[in-house]
């Protein structure tokens, strides 16, 4: 179980190293967490510059890096850019690394293909391969990813695709590690193959969502059914506008402030609170 953690500022929207390393602290300490994503779409990626990524990587790194692994998002809609943070992260003591298919330029499969050996091509780091067309405009075609579990550094995906059936059949064929990149696919994902989770409301429902992989992992399909209904309310709940935003409030709600989001996006609105209070309430949170 991974969390794709959101990244502190404070009061004026500058980074906060120091709640950084607090809230790493707490999603691997208190919530169970086997590793973290840094600087992903949760982190506000977008927003934060090269220099943040590396200065909030070592932060985590140093805080959390000798008990659990350290992921860092680097992927950008440019090849170049990519793998100059890929290279970054590598010096910052990253474990791995995040790489979503390029966004908005909707390139076609040959250049999807092309951009991530590329970037695997430029470091020794494993990589998971973000999967999630509906953010990027282009998904990961299956024979796309087949090619791709042909590199050596390319080693799992984190799967936001919603297609159960696409996933178990390159799961199928290339040994692929798959995390459910959609915290309510989780289940599903575990039932063709797949690994885990790269979580957002695992910031509240890590020791529930741990608890139902290892479940489904053992055998008890039962108890991880209950825990997946359980806790459905909240894995869906924290996306009822963009996951950070509800996150940051939920955080804040329970003691632990990590600061405002960035413009363009906006803190949740006192309804939107209000929701989030009874989605976390009816799991048990």
């Amino acid at each position: 179980m991974l969390t794709a953690m959101v990244t502190p500022f404070d009061i004026a929207g500058s980074l906060d190293l120091d709640k950084a390393a607090q809230l790493a602290t707490f999603l691997v300490d208190e919530q169970g967490n086997d590793g973290l994503v840094i600087s992903g779409t949760t982190g506000e990626s977008p927003t934060t510059s090269d220099a943040e990524k590396a200065d909030l990587l070592a932060a985590v790194v140093e805080a959390v890096g000798d008990r659990a692994h350290v992921i860092a998002g680097v992927g950008t809609f440019d090849t170049v850019h990519t793998v100059h943070l890929a290279q970054q992260a590598a010096k910052a003591g990253a474990h791995g690394l995040l790489v979503v298919t390029p966004y908005y330029s909707r390139p076609p499969q040959a250049g999807v293909l092309a951009h991530f050996r590329a970037v695997a091509d430029a470091t020794e780091l494993p990589i998971l391969l973000y999967d999630i067309p509906h953010r990027t405009g282009t998904p990961i075609a299956p024979e796309t990813l087949i090619e791709l579990g042909h590199h050596e550094h390319i080693v799992g995906v984190k799967d936001a695709k919603g297609d159960p059936v696409s996933s178990s059949r390159v799961i199928a064929e290339t040994g692929l590690a798959y995390y459910a990149g959609d915290d309510a696919m989780t289940l599903s994902l575990l039932a063709v193959g797949g690994v885990g989770v790269v979580g957002t409301s695992t910031h509240f429902s890590g020791r529930g969502t741990k608890a139902m992989i290892e479940a489904y992992l053992r055998g008890d399909v039962a108890e991880a059914l209950r825990l997946h209904r359980q806790l459905l309310p909240i894995f869906t709940g924290v996306f009822r506008t963009q996951g950070v935003i509800l996150v940051k409030a939920g955080l804040r709600l329970k003691g632990l402030d990590v600061g405002p989001v960035r413009l363009p996006l906006v803190d949740a609105t006192d309804h939107e609170i209000s929701h989030l209070r009874e989605d976390l309430a009816t799991a048990g949170l």
